[in-house]
């Protein structure tokens, strides 16, 4: 009889943690309102990554921590295309350069020889978490967008992947797989993604909501009749290996039919699934590029914020744009990274906060010299 009970025990504890392990909060207005309220950073702290010059321009913070201290993967554009670098920084708001970890390939026949922009892949998502990069198959793998055109993101860009053994905390470069794992010209290549692949974003989908291993978010720019004259939206595709890589679904994730949606970055808050995005240029908004989010209990299907943008311009070295986010909750603050872009062009880092931490000193180098005409 004892054992009866034993097993009748042991089933419903199984069937009480499968019911947990797998429910879906519903994604109300009220629930939407409470992520807001969660993320919001009104304080803008300004300027923490700069260029030295004007030779180059900043973009595309991607955030870790690793033994007590945080690390920064970057990108760097110097005329002839991105490249990925590292810096590090005790406090998330000073912070030193320590090197490159994706260079321009010397040899010319490479796929990606001018473009290599990196972004971490497999971190602990958890709000408030570690934020540490996680192994798989021993190695710590970043995807990355690439391309042989030189130029600002110019060309067809393909995605591909890249992996190290060593420590990520140590410039370094990382080993590429020889081949890109996504690109425009596959042969299912979709209507929403046909021209050009932009930013990639990789996690593991632990619960395998769909049925595979790891889900990489991407933004591509695509049209059914006009590839190249088509918006950019953000859509994924899912791998059991990190290798081999498929499209997955029937259409984009987030999709404002104009103007740019991309740059997606996931974090687990309050039981759900939140998206970190950027938009540029949606018909009847008149910031030129700014931060939003989107809501989901699927990692597939998501709900977009109707309310106020979570970064936008209006400081003088962001008032062109304030978009590309990255967000870290540590120590009960909020930390909003992104790539604040002046009038004059120039691009580099910034930081917004929940909490009023005052405010940088860094700025901008005198920006170049406008160059004037003739008679």
């Amino acid at each position: 009889m004892k054992i009866k009970y034993l097993i009748l025990t042991i089933s419903a504890i199984a069937i009480t943690s499968c019911a947990t392990k797998y429910k879906k909060r519903e994604i109300t207005e009220n629930v939407m309102q409470e992520i807001y309220e969660e993320i919001k950073t009104p304080y803008k702290y300004g300027l923490v990554m700069v260029p030295t010059d004007n030779s180059y321009k900043m973009d595309c913070p991607s955030v870790f921590r690793k033994d007590g201290k945080w690390y920064m993967t970057y990108l760097i554009y110097d005329g002839r295309g991105y490249e990925t670098w590292l810096a590090e920084s005790d406090n998330l708001l000073d912070w030193k350069y320590l090197g490159k970890v994706m260079s321009f390939s010397e040899n010319e026949k490479h796929w990606d020889v001018n473009q290599k922009a990196g972004y971490i892949s497999l971190q602990d998502l958890t709000w408030g978490g570690s934020y540490e990069w996680e192994k798989y198959d021993d190695k710590y793998w970043m995807s990355y967008f690439g391309g042989d055109s030189k130029g600002y993101e110019a060309g067809v860009l393909s995605i591909g992947m890249a992996y190290t053994k060593e420590a990520p905390t140590k410039p370094h470069e990382f080993q590429r797989l020889e081949n890109p794992v996504l690109t425009p010209k596959d042969k299912d290549a979709k209507w929403w993604d046909n021209s050009t692949m932009y930013k990639n974003s990789v996690i593991r989908d632990k619960e395998k909501l769909t049925g595979h291993n790891f889900i990489m978010y991407y933004n591509a720019r695509g049209d059914s009749l006009n590839p190249a004259k088509g918006a950019e939206r953000i859509a994924m595709a899912v791998s059991n290996d990190m290798k081999k890589w498929k499209r997955y679904g029937n259409k984009p994730l987030i999709n404002h039919h104009k103007g740019i949606s991309g740059d997606a970055y996931i974090q687990r808050i309050n039981d759900t699934w939140v998206m970190f995005y950027f938009g540029a240029f949606w018909t009847g908004w008149n910031q030129g590029a700014f931060n939003r989010f989107a809501v989901s209990n699927d990692l597939v299907n998501w709900t977009d914020w109707k309310g106020d943008d979570l970064v936008k311009s209006s400081e003088p070295y962001d008032d062109m744009f304030a978009h590309k986010s990255f967000v870290v909750k540590h120590d009960g603050v909020v930390y909003h990274f992104y790539c604040a872009v002046n009038k004059a062009e120039q691009r580099g880092i910034a930081i917004a906060t929940s909490k009023d931490l005052g405010k940088s000193k860094l700025n901008f180098v005198a920006p170049p010299e406008k160059k004037t005409k003739k008679n």
